[in-house]
């Protein structure tokens, strides 16, 4: 059965992050995918001149919409922006309990600019990580979550790992992936944490410009791929191996002369 996939995120009109990315993810990777949209934004591959927040009421009747008529296998959530737009998706998805919600906590666009207000942090921390079946927040998102400086070195990952670990429900499997992609040198480890275990997940920086909106994919593919492996390790190892090739092949595309978006199609095109 083909699995449908929910992002709840911002809209990038540039099409490398947000909805726009998450949809194309979740096509790639064989699930059909669903958006709600919670923010919208002037944005190109050199930075956002502006943020139009959804009316939370709004969020919330797009979810419920989609909900009533369509099974969601799999909930991601990017850039909500607000904090009222977080308290309502918190209450929705509390209602109707999709299996598997991964939450991306986007909080700063590629090009520095913020994608959420600062007093919505504590809003995200205390109303949807405790939902959240796989956290994947990057070194500095970590750190505005723990409130600490990011660290820098895989051993001090390992400590984030567990605090951030801590913060999450206890029932059921809940995993942190913690990405390692600010870490200094050639080597992108990322962790996957779920109290118990801690699996490093290798990998090699590709040199590029063209990185935006990975984090956005990264988040999107394990919402199409948890599903269909129903173990979020594999699940974790081929969405980072899928984000790798569309990094490689992302030179092949022509679209803006900031951080230009990664090949979602790689495969195909």
């Amino acid at each position: 059965m083909i699995p449908n996939a929910l992002s709840i995120a911002g809209v990038d009109p540039s099409g490398g992050a947000g909805v726009l990315a998450d949809v194309k993810t979740m096509s790639a990777l064989g699930a059909y995918g669903c958006a709600v949209i919670a923010a919208m934004t002037a944005q190109n591959t050199q930075g956002v001149t502006g943020v139009l927040p959804v009316p939370p009421a709004f969020v919330g009747q797009q979810i419920d919409t989609l909900f009533a008529d369509v099974r969601i296998d799999a909930v991601k959530m990017g850039m909500l922006g607000q904090q009222p737009v977080i308290g309502v998706v918190a209450e929705k998805l509390a209602r109707w309990k999709p299996p598997h919600v991964i939450l991306d906590p986007v909080m700063v666009a590629k090009s520095g600019d913020l994608l959420l207000e600062r007093d919505a942090v504590g809003a995200l921390r205390e109303a949807l990580l405790p939902q959240a079946t796989v956290l994947t927040p990057n070194l500095p998102e970590a750190g505005v979550l723990l409130e600490e400086r990011p660290v820098d070195t895989v051993k001090e990952m390992r400590r984030v790992a567990e605090r951030l670990r801590n913060k999450m429900a206890y029932d059921g499997q809940r995993w942190v992936l913690l990405k390692g992609g600010h870490l200094p040198g050639d080597e992108t480890v990322d962790l996957l944490h779920d109290g118990d275990r801690m699996i490093e997940l290798p990998g090699h920086r590709i040199d590029t410009p063209n990185t935006h909106g990975t984090g956005c994919t990264l988040s999107a593919a394990l919402a199409a791929l948890i599903p269909q492996t129903g173990d979020v390790p594999e699940a974790a190892r081929r969405a980072k191996a899928y984000l790798s090739e569309a990094i490689r092949h992302a030179g092949r595309l022509d679209a803006g002369k900031g951080h230009g978006p990664v090949h979602h199609f790689h495969a195909w095109w």
